[in-house]
């Protein structure tokens, strides 16, 4: 016997649609019921949801979960899909049981779902979606659970914002089934905290308009989606990772869907692994604060970006996270409305399958200030040409500052101002390199931040005299001129601020510069954004022998690339504890050997058969070889590069070496391995191994290849392994 729910009928183009797929599928034509599914799936996603306004004069209640079973009927325990229907009131509390009854009290306050499931039995595994929750006020409680205050990460404190608690309670698909939502929201002033939501995924069309989503917020109007959920708030939560911090078989798509809500709070989560991006906005996402959350290895299979912003997002804000090793940009904003600000973030090691930028902007008035970009496969901070109303006829991006930032180790420009000349799609991921000074003024309509002029230093270098070094330069009229010292390939230190007079003259004296430093610049102006950086300068010396031993590792550094042979920290995510201080000057100590050529006797490479991406079995035992060299060798890193051989089209190849790697790379961090300590990248057919002339060459060529580095700068002997070749019959 089942509770009774109240509910509302399927309207009659639902039902008459049905009846139509059926008969046409009989007819052959599978693909007329997938269309129709993506019609009707907004519906089927409130279907439940009651009139909100008797939801809102129930009665608030205090509900205690006690079984981790996914079903509605009464008998001695409570699940989380009855806890919600009481909270929505379509589910009565004279249906309950009278053990049920015991685990239901009033409350004085808003409804709160807590829990108090058995030790061994705190993940609840759902068969179908979850119904949404439509009772403003509603807080599901995680941290309610015994046992959550003593399951504090052993490294929390080694992330900086530190990691929030460890969850007990997790909710996921129960195993062979398909449910592509965690929890769905469409009331105001709800608050999920505290747990672990993973594996919620569909195998839906690239069309698809709502995403699935461990979390997803959207509006209670699925008509005109005129009242948007407002005041949610979503903290301390783990999404994507389970509670013993590994990637799940099945990834979720995407982390927290912001489809249709006001002022949502993302705050003190921690969430990775999913095959889109962690966060995400739709419809409408004004006010939306991203703040203090660790988002690790997202955008795995899909869209790559960390953080994407799209639709109405005006007054949001990006603050104090940390955003390392997603596959695409940390934070990119595809044609918004409003201006967002990014600030205080520490944005590395992105960029881990696509060279994108850290941080891409469309759209006008954001703020990009004091943030950490290092290790990015891209540029720094792109602005687009593309203007905000979505049309090259009304205008560009604009009035966009980027100020305070440090920069170090991007492969790009610090600042990358695009051009309207340059549309390709490429051009909408990363910068298109350094502008030249505007000539005319078309250019204000087509480059990003209307073209600002990059300052201009009045030499190429500057003499260091005693101890002072005097900067002179010219730059964009009545701009700010923030003057940087230059590390590791990027603007990495504000060293000061001067305006440029009516003229655009600039000048600066700077102290306790070392010869051998490298200075360049920006100007931002109200009326136009932040320009490109200058052209860097060299500070000097009068010291002929030292200027030669300067001017050698000046050369030394732009030969390197440290991208392509890392040298220096090791890949991590984590942020390393500032020493502790010496009270006396140490002795000095004796210098180090250098370390000795790793001599690894270990694969490679792996194969694939033919037209497949997935891991063999065969395949699967060279990797773990590989685990086992990278766990014992902390400073190796690696690239992983797919392969196709010569047969099909270079583009579909293109795509099936990417798919190859992709999945070589997530067998890996299912094995343990970190995702900052692996880059990806795809040749399809234009490396072949061989050349071709039969079935064992082609499968020779169906490969990808580990390329290993050490960041000593080592040199690193491997071998390769044909034990996993798959040859077609």
């Amino acid at each position: 016997m089942k509770h009774e729910e109240n509910k509302r009928p399927l309207p009659d183009f639902v039902q008459q649609t049905g009846r139509g797929a059926g008969s046409r599928e009989q007819g052959g034509n599978g693909k007329i019921k997938e269309r129709i599914s993506l019609f009707i799936l907004p519906y089927f996603l409130f279907a439940s949801i009651p009139n909100i306004a008797a939801a809102q004069t129930q009665n608030t209640l205090k509900i205690t979960v006690n079984s981790n079973a996914d079903e509605i009927k009464p008998d001695d325990r409570v699940t989380l899909r009855e806890a919600i229907a009481l909270a929505n009131n379509t589910l009565l509390i004279d249906k309950l049981s009278e053990s049920e009854k015991n685990q239901v009290q009033p409350a004085s306050g808003n409804s709160r779902i807590e829990f108090n499931l058995p030790a061994e039995q705190t993940t609840i595994q759902l068969t179908e979606i979850l119904p949404a929750l439509t009772s403003p006020g509603t807080i599901i409680d995680g941290t309610t659970q015994p046992g959550y205050d003593s399951t504090q990460p052993a490294n929390a404190t080694d992330f900086v914002p530190p990691l929030p608690t460890t969850p007990v309670v997790a909710i996921t698909p129960a195993p062979g089934k398909e449910v592509f939502r965690g929890l769905s929201i469409v009331a105001d002033d709800i608050t999920i905290r505290g747990l672990s939501l993973y594996g919620f995924t569909a195998k839906y069309q690239t069309t698809a308009s709502l995403p699935p989503a461990d979390i997803f917020i959207a509006s209670s109007d699925i008509k005109n989606h005129t009242n948007p959920a407002k005041n949610v708030v979503i903290e301390n939560n783990w999404l994507g990772i389970t509670p013993d911090a590994k990637m799940p078989e099945t990834p979720s798509a995407f982390g927290v869907s912001v489809f249709n809500a006001v002022g949502t709070i993302i705050k003190n989560n921690r969430i990775s692994y999913h095959d889109g991006s962690a966060i995400i906005t739709g419809f409408r996402g004004e006010k939306t604060q991203v703040i203090e959350n660790i988002i690790i290895g997202n955008g795995l299979a899909g869209m790559p970006d960390a953080i994407r912003l799209d639709g109405k997002v005006d007054k949001s804000e990006i603050h104090a996270n940390l955003l390392c090793a997603n596959d695409g940009s940390g934070i990119f904003l595809f044609k918004p409305e409003g201006a967002v600000e990014i600030k205080d973030n520490d944005i590395r090691y992105n960029g881990r399958r696509l060279r994108r930028a850290a941080v891409y902007l469309m759209g006008s008035d954001h703020k990009v200030t004091n943030n950490k970009i290092i290790n990015q496969a891209g540029s720094g901070v792109v602005v687009t040409a593309f203007p905000p109303k979505g049309s090259f006829n009304n205008g560009v991006s604009v009035r966009n500052q980027i100020e305070n930032n440090r920069f170090a180790k991007i492969e790009g420009l610090s600042i990358d101002l695009n051009t309207r000349g340059h549309a390709d799609v490429q051009d909408f991921q990363r910068g298109d390199g350094k502008n030249p000074r505007r000539d005319t003024g078309n250019r204000r309509l087509d480059t990003g931040n209307a073209g600002i002029n990059s300052p201009e230093f009045l030499s190429p270098e500057f003499l260091n005299i005693n101890g002072k070094v005097n900067i002179d330069g010219i730059a964009e009229p009545g701009s700010e001129i923030q003057i940087y010292q230059v590390a590791e390939g990027g603007l990495n230190q504000v060293l000061t601020s001067v305006k440029a007079d009516e003229k655009g003259k600039f000048a600066a004296t700077l102290e306790n510069l070392k010869p051998g430093s490298v200075v360049s610049a920006i100007a931002s102006h109200p009326k136009y954004g932040t320009s490109e950086p200058a052209y860097s300068a060299l500070v000097t010396s009068t010291n002929p022998e030292e200027m030669a031993q300067i001017r050698k590792n000046v050369a030394l550094i732009e030969k390197q690339d440290e991208l392509a042979n890392p040298v220096g920290e090791i890949p991590n995510c984590t942020t390393p504890k500032p020493p502790e201080p010496v009270p006396e000057p140490p002795v000095e100590p004796t210098p180090e050997p250098p370390p000795e050529v790793i001599r690894l006797r270990v694969p490679n490479n792996i194969h694939y058969a033919l037209n497949k991406d997935f891991i063999s079995a065969e395949s699967g035992k060279v990797l773990d070889k590989i685990v086992a060299v990278m766990q014992q060798y902390p400073t190796i890193v690696i690239e992983l590069q797919g392969h196709t051989d010569s047969r099909a089209s270079d583009a579909y190849n293109k795509d099936l070496a990417f798919r190859r790697a992709v999945n070589a790379r997530n067998y890996l961090i299912k094995k343990g391995i970190a995702p900052e300590r692996m880059t990806l990248r795809s040749f399809g057919e234009r490396k072949l191994k061989t050349p071709g002339r039969d079935r064992v060459e082609h499968a020779q060529n169906r490969r990808v290849e580990v390329m290993f580095f050490d960041i000593r700068g080592v040199e690193i002997i491997l071998e390769s392994q044909d034990e996993d070749l798959q040859i077609e019959r």
